[in-house]
């Protein structure tokens, strides 16, 4: 039996550093290792170098020790392989527009699919909509069959108020303002379609903003305070999860798939003030945080349905808040990829 499991008990004051960070990131939960033993067959990770994908690897790796787990990427960035392959995750360096590169990977039973283009595309538009819709078109061929969970976004959703609870899986995606939106419509469509052709199992993962200590939302607000900037608060609320919760969920989901596939909100369970994470904040530094605009309509995501079917996540915001406080008042490294969660027009 796995022993090697999280525990609210063990909870840190605060990261020492990145290697501790990533190291309890990639601890499973019960959970997890549970629903992972209930699925047959070995799992590949599809865009696995990216910010989660290196965690998710060897998360599920730790969950399932018997499984062979295959991360295939390009591996554009120095040491993610070379990660992977220490904590005994196989890697296979691939081009996912590569098509014959694709048809001779393993073909195993559960594919996790993470691979994407969401920023600084401006220029190659052409690029947005290959890897958005093209390379899931050839994924969804080669795995026929094979459970896939893929990484979707809520920016496929229309703005609401958050007063009124946040948008459910219910509401059919739609075209927004920039070309990533509406490209990623085509990624779920596409998953759709070959789900329903070869009768997959498969999820389309709405997932909102993760928190790891060196990017996110709250990192990005916690420099805002320290800095003394003004933080625009049009887009006043949002919805947050702690990575590790994250990822943990993205890989039960494997287990909790539908034939055709079908889209599932994955975030925290409740919207959350970006005034009040602010005030937080400055009240931790001893500072006081300015603000312009006002609260309006925004990207608010319900996630009931997750909730109720893989309960809710271990790490509080108040936790996360104090985390990142501690690691981004010590100016220990962030990775500068700014989630852009204030921008509204779209483009990224």
């Amino acid at each position: 039996m796995n022993t090697d499991y999280l525990k609210v008990a063990d909870f840190p004051e605060y990261f020492r550093d990145v290697e501790h960070l990533e190291d309890f990131m990639s601890t499973p939960s019960q959970e997890l290792i549970h629903d992972l033993a209930e699925v047959p067959g070995d799992v590949t990770i599809l865009g696995a170098a990216g910010k989660m994908g290196v965690t998710l690897a060897r998360l599920i790796k730790r969950a399932a020790p018997d499984k062979r787990v295959i991360a295939v990427s390009r591996f554009s960035e120095a040491g993610s392989r070379e990660h992977l392959e220490a904590w005994g995750v196989e890697t296979i360096p691939c081009d996912l527009l590569d098509r014959e590169g694709v048809n001779k990977l393993p073909k195993t039973e559960n594919v996790i699919y993470m691979a994407g283009l969401k920023f600084d595309f401006k220029g190659r538009e052409d690029f947005l909509w290959a890897m958005n819709t093209i390379a899931p078109a050839i994924v969804a061929e080669a795995y026929a069959g094979s459970r896939i969970v893929a990484l979707s976004t809520i920016h496929v959703y229309p703005w609401s108020n958050p007063l009124q609870g946040g948008v459910t899986e219910k509401t059919p995606p739609l075209a927004r303002p920039g070309e990533y939106a509406n490209s990623v419509v085509g990624r779920e469509r596409i998953f759709e379609y070959y789900s329903k052709l070869h009768n997959s199992p498969g999820r389309n993962v709405r997932f909102v903003y993760a928190i790891d200590m060196r990017y996110g939302v709250l990192q990005e607000i916690a420099q805002w305070v320290l800095d003394g900037k003004t933080i625009p608060l049009e887009t006043g609320t949002v919805n947050i999860l702690w990575q590790g919760d994250a990822i943990n969920q993205f890989a039960r989901l494997l287990r909790h798939t539908d034939t055709p596939t079908s889209p599932i909100n994955i975030g925290g369970p409740e919207l959350v003030s970006v005034r009040h994470i602010a005030n937080r904040f400055g009240e931790i530094f001893g500072l006081t945080p300015t603000f312009s605009g006002t609260e309006t309509d925004c990207l608010a995501v319900n996630c009931d349905e997750a909730a109720g079917i893989l309960g809710n996540p271990n790490v509080p915001v108040e936790t996360m808040i104090k985390w990142v406080a501690e690691w981004a008042k010590a100016g220990k490294p962030t990775l500068g990829k700014p989630s852009k969660f204030e921008v509204r027009t779209g483009v990224f």
